[in-house]
């Protein structure tokens, strides 16, 4: 049950300076830096009608230049395998995805992990354009098993504090890599 961790991600996404600091309370000072940028470009985070079926995910995360369908797992094992509903889940997200000109996301929290404990992971779909599609080579998909099937494994996924800054960034703005280590706090304090 993803339940708490979906209430997380949506404080977090939507730039709640609570809800970001909730999550990266055991991170490095960088890593911290990075995750904050979300305050200054937050997302309306709305729970999806029927969450996690019929393509829509858990929860939906717009702002004027970008919107994701996001569905939310969490394990104690860095292993997650797609069967049955969850394979459905999979396949629905993907033709919303199509259909829509979408980026469907899923975010793995691995339960009693120190640091950055979220994995960002994409679902490829074909048909992407503009922001999304350059913001989608960025992101990692879900791997696949030896037969065929993705799952996800957490080691492979995004640093959600990567991804934050990734998605925060903004046309003419300086990316947190160009600041000095002793500038990060300074930039994010203003």
């Amino acid at each position: 049950m993803a339940g708490p961790y979906e209430r997380e991600l949506r404080a977090v996404l939507a730039g709640e300076i609570n809800g970001v600091r909730a999550v990266t309370r055991s991170c490095s000072e960088i890593e911290r830096a990075k995750a904050m940028q979300i305050i200054q470009r937050p997302f309306l985070v709305v729970r999806a009608p029927g969450s996690g079926s019929e393509g829509t995910g858990d929860i939906l995360a717009l702002r004027g230049d970008m919107c994701f369908p996001i569905e939310v797992k969490s394990s104690k094992k860095d292993k997650i395998y797609l069967s049955g509903r969850t394979k459905d889940q999979y396949n629905a997200l993907k033709t919303t995805g199509e259909d829509c000109g979408l980026l469907p996301l899923y975010a793995f929290r691995l339960k009693g992990v120190r640091g950055d404990s979220w994995r960002i992971f994409k679902v490829n779909v074909d048909g992407l354009t503009g922001k999304l599609r350059h913001l989608s080579r960025s992101i990692p998909p879900l791997p696949l098993t030896a037969t065929g099937s993705q799952f996800l494994d957490w080691k492979e996924g995004m640093a959600l504090h990567r991804f934050l800054a990734l998605i925060s960034k903004s046309d003419g703005a300086r990316s947190i890599e160009s600041l000095p280590e002793s500038n990060l706090l300074d930039s994010i304090s203003n």
